[in-house]
């Protein structure tokens, strides 16, 4: 299966439709997330001068400017404040309402588990975005080589908010640079049940 994930190069020609532009987006927006928050913001890049200051913050890295379709996922790290009972508006109100209680003390005493949780879910986002854009026939790449001070500033982001990747999405161009780095063994990325040796984790 030719799946073109990871694409650096890609051809400056192709163009995007608005609406296949949209069915790539309401596809990314049921990616799951945890506890439903949907941490996520998704930016499209469609203006050349921003693309080029985006491109300039990013290491110069050409997919900024050569792909069809540039998107920012930002991610919103106090999501889980913003009215929380809102996230499972398919529920009863009352049951909303405890969930929504629920959320706000899981993360209220530990704000690293609350960014943990935003950017694990930014992070499934930007995969089902690539993986719809793949169904479409589409090569993707994603990048996190960028400043984000930079990008928080050239986006207008709000406070809490900070941008998690750059995706990049169109056609891959045919002479794409090297072939696809070499994949670690089968045996050592699946481990069956538990490692061998002792884990220097004690006993909680």
């Amino acid at each position: 299966m030719d799946v073109k994930i990871a694409i650096r190069t890609f051809d400056p020609g192709h163009q995007m439709s608005s609406s296949e532009q949209r069915a790539l987006f309401e596809l990314a927006m049921l990616a799951p997330s945890a506890w439903n928050i949907q941490h996520w913001c998704f930016v499209l890049i469609d203006e050349p001068t921003l693309r080029q200051q985006l491109q300039s913050a990013a290491a110069n890295q050409a997919q900024v400017c050569d792909a069809a379709m540039l998107v920012v996922i930002v991610v919103d790290l106090m999501a889980w404040q913003d009215n929380p009972a809102r996230y499972f508006d398919t529920s009863p109100a009352e049951v909303a309402d405890v969930l929504g209680a629920k959320v706000l003390d899981f993360y209220a005493d530990n704000p690293t588990l609350a960014r943990d949780d935003a950017m694990r879910s930014c992070g499934l986002a930007a995969q089902t975005l690539m993986l719809a854009a793949t169904v479409m026939g589409l090569a993707t790449g994603p990048m996190d080589m960028f400043d984000e001070q930079k990008v928080a500033h050239l986006l207008n982001l709000p406070q809490n908010h900070v941008p998690a990747m750059f995706v990049a999405i169109g056609h891959a161009r045919e002479e794409n640079g090297l072939p696809r780095a070499g994949r670690l063994a089968y045996d050592e990325i699946v481990i069956n049940n538990r490692f061998s040796a002792q884990s220097p984790y004690p006993t909680p």
